[in-house]
């Protein structure tokens, strides 16, 4: 649970940082991409995916702010060179609209779009930030089947990790 809107958005620009990142790291190739078959999200494209993850954080900030789950119009991604500047702009537009917003309004309730549920703001801004993993883990596993570079996500390979655990076994039993 985030206490602050300070302390959450330091961490949204850890989870920008890689989404930045990730998508940066895809090669040529990967503009225009979309998967064989599917329906619906399971068939959108690399640049729909960067676009709807653009855009909906601005929808997840509008519910916060009390403004309605509104969508805005996604930003043009038609071609890799605008994918990164879009995430960057969500990125900063997000900053400047929740930003000195009271720290109370993380526990203040939200009506739900889809049910008649409610939710604490810090719930709905974690729901943000988990969906815009979902869609960088979506676009990495593309990445991944394609054989294009999916980089760690710590600056650490899990071969590398692996190869120190001999000598941690030895330090610490």
């Amino acid at each position: 649970m985030f206490v602050s809107i300070d302390a959450f958005l330091k961490y949204f620009d850890a989870v920008n940082r890689r989404a930045l990142r990730d998508i940066g790291a895809l090669p040529p190739e990967a503009d225009g991409w979309a998967p064989a078959s599917g329906e619906g999200e399971r068939a959108w494209s690399i640049n729909t995916l960067v676009g709807h993850m653009a855009g909906s954080r601005l929808y997840f900030a509008s519910a916060y702010l009390g403004k309605g789950w509104i969508s805005p119009e996604p930003p043009d991604v038609s071609s890799r060179k605008q994918w990164l500047p879009a995430i960057a702009e969500s990125a900063a537009e997000l900053r400047s609209r929740l930003g000195g917003t009271p720290d109370a309004w993380l526990e203040r309730k939200v009506q739900m779009i889809d049910t008649d549920g409610e939710l604490s703001g810090w719930r709905l801004l974690m729901m943000m930030l988990e969906h815009d993993i979902h869609h960088r883990s979506q676009i990495d596993t593309y990445a991944g089947l394609n054989g294009w570079p999916v980089p760690d996500i710590y600056g650490r390979s899990a071969e590398t990790i692996g190869g120190l655990q001999d000598e941690q076994r030895k330090k610490h039993t």
